[in-house]
């Protein structure tokens, strides 16, 4: 995870490594096992490097080779007999460490994409007590008994869980302590305890190495994740997002629009600077992406986003997008005001959204528009902004 997301202090991950892996065929245990130049559990273990405090767990018979192979600052903690019993083992080394929330990985699954963790710490830090991605189910189901089809079964509302999977520590740790037994996955140990779960964008790529065909599809994916390369049959990925934002004049003289500073008789007033058409341009980002609004990553009721300056927010958008493999094809922002006259100011508008984005100019439209007098903006109580963002996976 790279520069559009942050994880508060308080959040840990814990990356399951103990088990054997028998169904992957000959070989070492498959965390073990080089995938394009690195083994298996380091690639995971990169993939959280932005999390302060990282904890794997391993077979007791792998310490050694742990401790001489695993680089960065991860912590090693001993495993059990099943993965319950390792995540187990995991939680109560944490306990009393300060940390708040942690996020639960398989280690055999080496690809899982930024954007994926950061809809689960977003999940998190808007309150809910555990989240984890998934991705609904697409084929027919079936029912079947000596090798026949007996029945159909409904796909309605059934989901594929992936990993990380995000909760409280106390809450998380309470329920794998009530139910020592273990469960599939600690979602099941959540829903047994009563927590609410939400559900988080999964990921195609997040496959869990299982089978020996699974690290031939993690290679192609691999190969398929250098720029300029992508594999035979893939689909493009296009997002389209939409963003609307209003703000009302207040005493002042000047506004914030799209990165300039314009002298007006009037200023625009809100928690930030008020840029209303950058706003609504981050949030047809996070649209596009799925990831919500403004509120949810800089909350108004923060007294840290007092007065801050848009291009924070806009640059966060930016920045996940790309964490996401994302990159922003086009924009078009619309302000709508009666004053003051955006025409002469469009030109330094798009070369401040360019600059903030990262994106070329000729990508960024800036235009304006009246409402012929009527409604709010015809009245010149504020102005309002819609904004579209284009968003493309190759």
């Amino acid at each position: 995870m790279t520069q559009g997301t942050t994880i508060p202090a308080r959040y840990a991950a814990i990356i399951t490594a103990a088990g054997r892996g028998t169904r992957a065929g000959d070989g070492p245990p498959k965390q073990w096992r080089d995938l394009a130049g690195l083994s298996v559990l380091a690639r995971s273990i990169a993939a959280f490097s932005a999390f302060p405090r990282v904890v794997v767990t391993l077979a007791p018979e792998d310490m050694p080779r742990g401790i001489a192979d695993l680089s960065g600052p991860v912590t090693l903690v001993a495993g059990g007999a099943s993965r319950s019993d390792s995540v187990r083992a995991a939680l109560e080394s944490l306990e009393g460490s300060g940390v708040t929330h942690v996020l639960i990985h398989d280690g055999a699954r080496p690809l899982v994409p930024a954007g994926v963790i950061a809809g689960v710490v977003a999940a998190l830090r808007d309150g809910a007590p555990a989240a984890a991605p998934a991705l609904p189910v697409s084929d027919a189901l079936w029912r079947a008994e000596g090798g026949r089809v007996t029945a159909a079964a409904s796909r309605d509302g059934l989901f594929r869980a992936q990993t990380p999977q995000g909760f409280a520590l106390d809450a998380i740790l309470a329920a794998h302590r009530a139910h020592p037994q273990g469960a599939a996955d600690d979602v099941e140990l959540a829903l047994a305890a009563g927590l609410p779960v939400t559900v988080t964008p999964g990921d195609e790529n997040n496959l869990k190495l299982t089978y020996p065909p699974d690290f031939a599809r993690a290679e192609r994916i691999l190969a398929g994740r250098i720029p300029g390369e992508r594999n035979p049959g893939d689909a493009m990925d296009i997002r389209l997002g939409n963003g609307y934002d209003v703000h009302a004049f207040t005493e002042g003289d000047h506004v914030w629009l799209c990165g300039v500073r314009i002298a007006h008789d009037k200023a625009l007033l809100g928690h930030s600077d008020a840029d209303v058409g950058m706003h609504a341009l981050t949030d047809a980002i996070y649209g596009a992406l799925a990831q919500g609004d403004i509120g949810r990553h800089f909350p108004p009721s923060d007294p840290e986003w007092k007065g801050a300056e848009s291009h924070i927010f806009l640059r966060h958008a930016a920045g996940l997008a790309r964490d996401m493999g994302y990159r922003i094809s086009n924009v078009d922002v619309t302000l709508v005001c009666e004053r003051p006259k955006i025409g002469p100011h469009a030109p330094a508008m798009t070369e401040r959204l360019a600059e903030i984005t990262g994106i070329a100019p000729d990508r960024i439209s800036v235009k304006a528009t009246t409402s012929e007098r009527l409604g709010f903006t015809g009245r010149e109580e504020g102005i309002a902004a819609i904004a579209t963002a284009t968003l493309i996976r190759e």
